[in-house]
């Protein structure tokens, strides 16, 4: 039995596939940034000297790495609303994704200290830096030059988990896909659009962030 194609009915909706693909980028951002706030500060304490802060920090990363991220939006979506803390869907999402990230910014951010040179550090306190300007003046601007082709990566990848997304109903691109294979019954139609929809949203922000690499990496 031949399949008849019919593209039609799925470049009629391809407003709302975009809508969603924005939607997705936008959660994969915000995600990314608050992400690496959580990982900078963790980073921080697993190279710091004292080894409470190192426990604290490993067992975050331990735990948040080894969690799938699904069940993380299940239970702060379905879960905290039991211990009075209600968030909206797209919080819920955002807040999931965003310590999911952290736990891998925190490996990210500890690798990128611990390469700079201890020499720029002692040259730092040589000429009466203190510490929070040494972190602030040599550290922070090296580690993330050192980093950015990993946040680059991992950028693309956040994008692509905001398909989960759609387990609680937000109206990202993996979710109006499906919406829309319901109503019109183009299965193979719609969703081998959004696969290309995704690849070439993956490869352009690829694209610019190998631009930001070059720009500015290191001498």
């Amino acid at each position: 039995m031949r399949y008849h194609w019919n593209f039609g009915t799925v470049f009629s909706q391809m407003d709302a596939l975009l809508e969603g693909l924005v939607v997705g980028l936008v959660l994969a951002v915000v995600s990314l940034l608050i992400g690496m706030l959580i990982g900078l500060v963790l980073a921080f304490m697993s190279t710091s000297k004292s080894k409470a802060l190192r426990i604290v920090a490993k067992w975050y990363v331990t735990v948040l790495r080894n969690t799938p991220l699904l069940v993380l939006i299940y239970i702060v979506y379905f879960g905290l609303p039991d211990i009075k803390i209600s968030l909206g869907k797209e919080e819920s999402f955002v807040f999931a994704l965003a310590i999911y990230a952290g736990a891998y910014m925190t490996e990210v951010f500890r690798a990128g200290l611990e390469a700079i040179p201890k020499g720029l550090i002692e040259a730092g306190q040589a000429i009466g830096l203190k510490r929070l300007q040494i972190r602030l003046y040599i550290q922070l601007p090296i580690m993330f030059r050192n980093v950015l082709p990993s946040l680059g990566n991992y950028l693309i990848s956040l994008f692509k988990d905001s398909s989960l997304a759609s387990a609680i109903t937000i109206a990202e691109l993996t979710y109006i896909a499906r919406k829309i294979s319901t109503i019109t019954f183009r299965v193979f139609e719609v969703w081998i659009v959004t696969a290309i929809m995704y690849v070439i949203a993956c490869y352009l922000i690829a694209f610019i962030l190998r631009r930001l690499e070059r720009r500015f990496a290191l001498p």
